[in-house]
């Protein structure tokens, strides 16, 4: 790019800046030096290549989507929660609102992941145990009970039963008078990564990916600023692929959910716009700001190359990200700390839009409040201390950040390439649907995963307190455990509730949702309505497993 494009582009960039809201913050060092909102080549440089960096908030992206960076807002310090049930996840939702969170995100037990109630046979053993145990509509009502969800964005990790378990929050905001078309949040929904990486899974993809089309025709035309889907590269990182492999695949998902919407008429420019993704920070601090760069672009490119988005809207992809589990250690935990800081850092020099910080013991149990805190505290020191939000994309125009996005890039196009190669109609949708029959994800993670391990074990790779300086002085962990008693008051809570609902309109309201699901009528509002007379969620999808059948997946050597 030549110098007058260049200075073009900034020109362009300063006009945008100049109009949009920004903070009312100091935007000095800790020294008291002024620094620049962006920087840029210097004045009459030329720049080969200057056009696929650019500047924040214009095409591609690749330096934000904001021509303010974090100058404007920063980002959603959004902790992700849930423990026992439902009365005790609110009382640490509140701790967290009060201590400065800025939204919730919904940690869900495995029974509820599962489309199971407590009282199932399956879930013996299991309720409350990685998150909130949700049973009904009552459950939510108790799990935001003085919490204002018109007012509080809500992201909910749930992929399997996303749809009731979203049905029971429209139901709880109903209860507390809310209107539901201003709601705003995000459902995770993403059924395909369960099939490569996480396996909560319910019925065929088939099935699901008809209530995934359900849900973004509903909350397209009803409810516009909730995200019903956010694509999720977490999961599929956490089982052990590479940076370039977390990308691509959860790219080429989002693809999916494109053409899906596509394929229901919808406008690219109306449901675009509702898609979010959901991305692990790990710790090679370069990469993963790398990989967040490169997302942008690539996602705007294919959005308007391919898929004929013109909405500015639609061509953004907006992230959350949450720091990565795996990375965490059960010897000596406290360096979990650093660990996370550091991760953090990545994603929001990346560009994150919201952020979960990983507590200090979660490989050990749940959070406890004292670690709860120190997560939350770590985001705080980053956005309040140390002038990261002052300058948008400050290492953009770095060699090594450029080269590395450009790689990461690369490495994503040939496995988008791989994946349509496989399909037979030549879209990302059918590649991706035959790498699920074939195994050919869960392969190359399951290399992906060998190799690093590989590497560990040959001392190529280090973590520090595991494989080296393993001497410490630490002292154990007063960890939280989840007595069984909040499984004995979850199912008496449950059979209470069950008696004194009214079982004909349970009854008569799941008929009439499995009678929708045999036709091509949305199944939402029959679902919300099953929902409003308490049917649980076991009930709700036990219907539809007896309608649609299950998944199993196939045995492979």
């Amino acid at each position: 790019m030549n110098a007058e494009e260049i200075a073009a582009g900034r020109a362009r960039w300063q006009a945008r800046y100049d109009a949009a809201r920004k903070r009312d913050a100091d935007f000095t060092t800790l020294s008291g030096m002024a620094v620049d909102p962006v920087y840029g080549p210097p004045p009459g440089a030329d720049v080969p290549g200057f056009e696929r960096i650019g500047w924040p908030g214009e095409y591609p992206y690749t330096r934000g989507l904001y021509p303010t960076g974090y100058r404007g807002r920063t980002w959603t310090i959004r902790q992700f929660a849930g423990f026992g049930n439902a009365r005790q996840t609110n009382e640490r939702y509140k701790m967290i609102l009060g201590a400065g969170g800025g939204g919730l995100s919904v940690a869900f037990d495995m029974p509820t992941l599962m489309g199971r109630d407590s009282d199932d046979p399956q879930s013996l053993g299991e309720v409350g145990h990685c998150g909130v145990a949700i049973d009904s509509a009552a459950d939510m009502d108790v799990l935001f009970d003085g919490i204002d969800l018109a007012g509080t964005t809500t992201s909910m990790t749930i992929s399997g039963p996303a749809v009731p378990v979203f049905c029971m929050y429209l139901v709880a905001a109903e209860r507390q008078g809310a209107d539901l078309s201003t709601l705003d949040g995000t459902l995770q929904t993403d059924i395909f990564k369960e099939y490569i990486a996480q396996k909560e899974w319910l019925f065929e993809p088939e099935p699901h990916l008809r209530l995934i089309g359900d849900l973004m025709e509903y909350c397209a035309r009803d409810i516009p600023r909730y995200k019903p889907l956010s694509v999720s590269g977490y999961h599929i990182r956490e089982a052990g692929s590479t940076a370039a492999q977390e990308l691509a695949y959860t790219l080429a998902d989002g693809f999916g959910y494109v053409e899906l919407g596509l394929s229901r008429g919808l406008d690219v420019n109306v449901f675009a716009p509702g898609l979010s993704f959901f991305f692990d920070a790990h710790l090679d601090f370069f990469e993963e700001i790398a990989k967040f760069r490169a997302a942008r672009r690539i996602w705007a490119r294919w959005l308007r190359d391919v898929y004929g988005a013109t909405d500015e809207r639609a061509l953004w992809l907006r992230f959350h990200t949450q720091t990565a589990g795996v990375s965490l250690t059960a010897q000596q935990p406290v360096n979990n700390v650093v660990r996370t800081a550091v991760e953090a850092l990545a994603a929001v020099l990346g560009g994150t839009n919201s952020l979960h910080t990983n507590a200090l013991d979660e490989t050990l149990a749940l959070p406890t409040d004292e670690s709860a805190e120190i997560a939350l505290r770590t985001q705080q020191v980053l956005m309040d201390e140390t002038g990261v939000t002052n300058v948008a994309d400050p290492l953009g125009g770095s060699w090594y950040v450029e080269a590395l996005t450009d790689r990461i890039e690369a490495e994503a196009e040939e496995i988008f390439a791989r994946i349509k190669s496989m399909g037979s109609d030549g879209t990302i949708t059918s590649g991706i649907l035959r790498g699920i029959e074939d195994g050919w994800f869960t392969g190359q993670i399951a290399e992906a995963a060998f190799a690093y391990q590989q590497a560990l074990e040959k001392g190529e790779k280090h973590v520090v307190g595991v494989t080296g300086h393993t001497g410490t002085l630490s002292k154990p962990l007063e960890i939280l455990r989840i007595s069984h008693e909040v499984e004995v008051e979850q199912r008496k809570l449950l059979d209470e509730r069950r008696g004194a609902r009214d079982k004909a309109a349970v009854d008569a309201a799941v008929s009439r949702m499995v009678e929708v699901a045999r036709t091509k009528e949305n199944i939402v509002p029959a679902m919300l309505d099953a929902v409003r007379v308490e049917a649980t969620l076991g009930e709700i999808c036990d219907a539809l497993r007896a309608e649609w059948g299950v998944y199993r997946e196939p045995a492979r050597f």
